[in-house]
């Protein structure tokens, strides 16, 4: 019978790890059809394909290592709360750090990409702009400018090897103390203290750029699927009648030149702006003329009850992130440690749907690991969906549009550079989400129990296993090293735990809006963009 289970339990996890497999492989497909199909056909370059490449799989990669650590912390764990037969102390120490080391691998890769070798990449090509510039000043100059990155870089390694951890010492419950051993846990390396401390910091980034691009993605993308886009035999009528309108203003102001007078200063800037307006309104012509007729939007508009069906199912989902953020950030704003601890919560008093929903999906292995998968790619759907309908802003200047075919080597750079940020932060979201089962996954532990006994007419002492939580000895449950990784410094906690009610705030007013504006143009674009050549319509398609 123990051979049995042991047969089992080593099937279980090489599927663990197979599917772990597989997930790399499907990461790196996704990279490279993603990055392809955004790219620019004219403007392509190796090194920037590659680069883009690469560091939105790292991302992605590391994003997967959270359900492969909750997975092998609740693997070496029975259900009725003991530790298997060959989950020794020694093979988990190991266990646990393979998978830090995993992790401190990844980041140190994602702390190279973006502080040396995507600025390096980025300068380089914003030099190649300049015809008369050779290739020996570009790399000059690029290095020049990754220089001020590897120095910000040193700086966040040096305060985080030396920044104090040590929180103010008016917290003396039983609670706190075991979750300081937790942080002491993963060792007093300063090394180790500095990489967490950098990687921590464009977390913080990350995290803004999840509240400025995935908190609106999340009402957009759903509502754009729900809305669809205009008819392109509509828009193409109104076009018309646009042209029309704009000749008739041009004919009327060089009638007033016909007997030989020159035009006055206003109306020649008006003639320019007519003529201007009624290229691009011919360009939009081209292009409508050519949807219209399009086979791929007959296939779309074939698609279009399935597209309203996904929307909706989008909009439901963003609402159960929406509603168990909120009530996990309601139960630490009622029940956590407060600010100087990072509001860390000591078991979930409030429960949430996702917490409720993953521990259900554990007793079907491995769907608990697979809706964490779901979970992480929906973040980084919505995510490209923000950044596609806002662009990349600095401030009130708008520095590139992501488009479809389009996208300059610079925006793609800047483009994979914000999802990597974003998906560095998703862990915390899943934190946020369901903070029990990331912090211990489905683990359980025996705890002593009281029965009454109609045998023996008494009390009877048995073990009787528990969900594992906070109260729980540490020699009875393993935390996951993702979340002592992302509570090794309590004041980014605390920064985290506002930044999750501006992104509350931010889907909301982006639901509003994504709801008061209008279908989308079927060539939303060709208004703006004057690098639009009249040979490539089919890039608008839909």
């Amino acid at each position: 019978m123990a051979a049995v289970t042991a047969g089992a339990a080593s099937a279980e996890l090489v599927i663990g790890w197979c599917i772990f497999g597989l997930l790399l492989l499907a990461i790196l497909a996704f990279c490279w059809i993603y990055v392809r199909k955004y790219q620019s056909q004219r403007e392509s370059e190796v090194v920037s394909t590659i680069t883009a490449i690469f560091s939105l799989a790292i991302a992605l990669i590391t994003s997967a290592l959270l359900p492969v650590d909750i997975f092998l912390v609740s693997y070496m764990k029975n259900q009725n709360g003991t530790f298997k037969d060959w989950a020794n102390a020694n093979v988990s120490k190991q266990i646990e750090d393979t998978v830090l080391y995993g992790y401190y691998t990844l980041y140190s890769v994602i702390l190279f990409c973006v502080f040396f070798w995507i600025p390096f990449v980025y300068f380089y090509y914003e030099e190649k702009d300049d015809d008369d510039t050779s290739k020996c000043t570009q790399i000059k100059t690029a290095l020049k400018y990754t220089l001020g990155f590897a120095v910000i870089c040193a700086l966040l390694l040096l305060v985080g090897a030396f920044v104090p951890l040590n929180v103010p010492n008016n917290k003396n419950s039983t609670e706190w103390e075991k979750v300081k051993f937790l942080f002491e846990e993963l060792g007093s390396s300063h090394g180790l203290a500095a990489l967490s401390f950098s990687i921590s910091s464009l977390t913080l980034i990350g995290m803004l750029a999840a509240i400025t691009y995935t908190a609106y993605g999340m009402s957009a993308l759903p509502l754009n699927l729900i809305k669809g886009t205009r008819s392109a035999a509509y828009e193409r009528l109104e076009n018309t009648e646009d042209i029309e309108e704009v000749e008739q203003h041009i004919q009327t102001i060089k009638s007033k030149s016909k007997d030989g007078r020159p035009l006055p200063a206003r109306d020649k800037h008006a003639l320019k702006q007519f003529e201007e307006r009624l290229r691009t309104l011919r360009k939009r012509e081209r292009h409508l003329e050519f949807i219209e007729n399009s086979w791929w939007t007959k296939f779309c508009g074939a698609l279009r009850p399935l597209k309203i069906m996904w929307g909706i199912f989008f909009i439901l989902v963003a609402l159960l992130f929406v509603i168990s953020l909120f009530l996990s950030n309601l139960d630490k704003a009622l029940h956590s440690a407060g600010i100087d601890s990072g509001f860390i919560i000591f078991g979930a008093n409030l429960s949430n749907p996702l917490n409720m929903l993953l521990p259900l999906l554990q007793t079907v292995f491995p769907l608990d690991y697979i809706l964490i998968t779901i979970i992480i790619m929906y973040f980084i759907f919505t995510s490209m969906a923000g950044i596609r309908n806002i662009g990349i802003w600095f401030f009130w200047i708008r520095l590139y549009k992501i488009r479809r075919g389009r996208t300059r080597p610079q925006a793609l750079l800047f483009l994979c550079m914000i999802l990597l940020l974003i998906v560095l932060h998703t862990s915390y979201m899943i934190y946020s989400l369901a903070p029990q089962y990331v912090m211990y996954g489905s683990q359980n532990y025996l705890i002593e129990s009281n029965v009454t006994s109609n045998d023996t007419k008494g009390n009877t002492t048995i073990s009787v296993p528990k969900r594992c939580d906070a109260d729980a000895p540490e020699d009875q449950c393993t935390v996951t090293r993702t979340y002592l990784f992302l509570h090794k410094f309590w004041f980014f906690s605390a920064a985290y735990y506002f930044g999750n009610w501006a992104f509350l705030g931010v889907f909301l007013i982006g639901l509003i809006v994504s709801c008061c504006k209008g279908k989308k143009s079927v060539i939303e674009g060709v208004d703006e963009d004057s690098d639009i050549s009249d040979d490539e319509p089919s890039v608008y398609s839909v």
